[in-house]
């Protein structure tokens, strides 16, 4: 199971951002996986401790598949973690905006199986 990292509520809260591999989707999908619970919650923690605290959720992909297709699914990934922290933590949507990128902005190389892995990612922006 994936779990948050020990300064998650650091770095999204303090630092303004954070970005995670640790959730993860069905393939082509936006179905949240449930080894992602741990970061998801770690996460909902620093938002419910800090209610003050407005949020940007932004999806990215790998640069498997058709690109416009690919910038929908970043969106669909960013809705849905939004979402589930809505059904799951109560987290009020209205603190939280999304957005996709697609595969516009990789931070590793799209060549390889592991690069392709860190650019699928979702990054959650303090606003």
């Amino acid at each position: 199971m994936a779990t948050g990292l020990p300064d998650t509520r650091h770095r999204l809260i303090e630092e303004g951002k954070f970005s995670t591999t640790g959730i993860c989707f069905d393939p082509n999908s936006a179905a949240i996986r449930p080894e992602s619970y741990g970061v998801l919650k770690e996460l909902a923690a620093a938002l419910k401790e800090n209610p003050s605290v407005r949020i940007k959720i932004v999806g990215h992909t790998s640069s498997d598949g058709d690109d416009a297709a690919n910038l929908e699914l970043s969106k669909r990934r960013a809705a849905a973690v939004k979402d589930f922290f809505g059904s799951e933590w109560k987290i009020d949507g209205a603190r939280i905006d999304t957005d996709g990128k697609g595969e516009t902005e990789p931070v590793a190389d799209n060549k390889t199986k592991e690069g392709r892995a860190q650019n699928r990612r979702v990054e959650f922006i303090k606003l």
